[in-house]
């Protein structure tokens, strides 16, 4: 009998990685004790994948509090700025934010509703909705709001965003209005300054506040994109990514990480004889159907991967065969009928074939990176580092 076991991911346990610690040893060593114990057999194209926040802290990518004021004071002026689609996230947004509001003398924060760009509400849909407010028109201000909805808590902290960012604000000595609106231009009646703080969006953001008269506009990925005295910095995304790591200090999304995967692919095929693929992974891009978050507040899955890893799958959806091709056959006829049909794929794109349809149209980097993410969980398991095998498998590989 062949084997059973196709896909499988494994977390695997490292050191805790401090600034300078050399992570293409550290990592490649963590996966070859795994072997060496006997609870991995090394196999071509078995994926080694390794999370954000190790490969950050190992470079030292942190910035303070008074690094990210000094930036926004230069780039926005220090008066009254727009502050716009911030994520409700202490972990994520609020160091930020303490930073930005001390770069500012006055702050109009402005919130989208019924819920921030990952998914967490601050207004119920059937409560707008008896109120009857439009979310893609009306502008609520913070009195408006409170009367409506009253004041709401996140279900899974128990924090009331719109009073702690209120006060994270007047803490950092600028005054603070708050205000509700999806159109990102209704802020330009407040101030011509702003700092658009959307992940996903980010693009579309700046081109309508531009194109509507703003003055001085940023993205929260053009912050902190230089070191400011000293500071660590990320030149393509700015705070985008970056995590909380003290009261005063957040850790940047890693930068120039592709030498450091090819590296460790290098050093694995020199110890093991498998070409082994290798990522850094950071958030999944999945949804949680019951807190309706949406995980991915990192810029991309994916900022570093080998070669191999490029692409989306292309695989033949077995229960559309089973349903239909060879809906008369069963038992062994059938797997061998499926096997044929898998080994007769040429390797060409299987986009609108019906036999397709219904697998996953996602970029390998998000799948696996969602995978590894599930697999490394974000408390104490203590995996940083994940070991997938037979996510290239087949029905027909045995």
């Amino acid at each position: 009998m062949g084997r059973m076991l196709g896909t499988v991911s494994m977390g695997v346990r490292a050191p805790i990685i401090r600034q300078g610690d050399n992570l293409a040893d550290i990592v490649t060593d963590s996966v070859l004790q795994a072997v060496q114990s006997g609870e991995i057999t090394p196999r071509d194209r078995d994926v080694v994948a390794m999370t954000e926040a190790i490969v950050a802290r190992a470079q030292g990518n942190y910035v303070g509090v008074d690094h990210i004021a000094a930036d926004v004071r230069a780039k926005l002026g220090g008066e009254t700025v727009g502050v716009i689609f911030p994520i409700l996230s202490r972990n994520r947004f609020a160091i930020c934010l303490r930073g930005i509001a001390k770069g500012c003398k006055k702050v109009v924060l402005m919130l989208s509703y019924p819920s921030d760009e990952v998914g967490n509400h601050l207004i119920d849909w059937d409560m707008m909705d008896e109120n009857g407010v439009d979310p893609y028109k009306d502008v609520l201000t913070e009195e408006a709001y409170r009367k409506m909805f009253g004041y709401v808590k996140h279900p899974f902290t128990g924090v009331d965003y719109v009073e702690y960012y209120s006060n994270l604000i007047r803490e950092s000595g600028a005054e603070v209005e708050v205000i509700f609106a999806n159109d990102p231009r209704a802020i330009l009646s407040y101030t011509k300054n702003v700092l658009h703080c959307d992940i996903h969006t980010r693009v579309r953001t700046k081109r309508l506040l531009k194109a509507a008269g703003g003055e001085r506009v940023f993205g929260l990925d053009e912050i902190m994109t230089a070191p400011v005295d000293g500071s660590g910095c990320n030149e393509k995304y700015g705070l985008l990514g970056s995590n909380k790591a003290t009261e005063d200090t957040v850790k940047l999304f890693p930068r120039d990480c592709q030498k450091l995967v090819e590296e460790i692919q290098d050093k694995l095929i020199q110890a093991t004889g498998k070409h082994v693929e290798v990522m850094v992974y950071g958030d999944g891009a999945f949804k949680d159907p019951l807190g309706k978050i949406w995980e991915l507040a990192d810029p991309v899955v994916s900022p570093a991967y080998t070669a191999g890893l490029e692409g989306t799958p292309n695989e033949l959806k077995l229960k559309y065969l089973a349903d239909n091709d060879f809906a008369d056959l069963s038992g062994e006829a059938l797997r061998d009928a499926i096997r044929n049909k898998i080994q007769d794929k040429d390797g060409s794109s299987l986009v609108g074939n019906m036999a397709a349809q219904g697998t996953t149209p996602r970029r390998l980097t998000d799948l696996i990176g969602s995978l590894c993410d599930l697999t490394s969980g974000s408390g104490d398991k203590g995996t940083p580092i994940v070991y997938i095998q037979g996510y290239f498998d087949n029905y027909t590989n045995d």
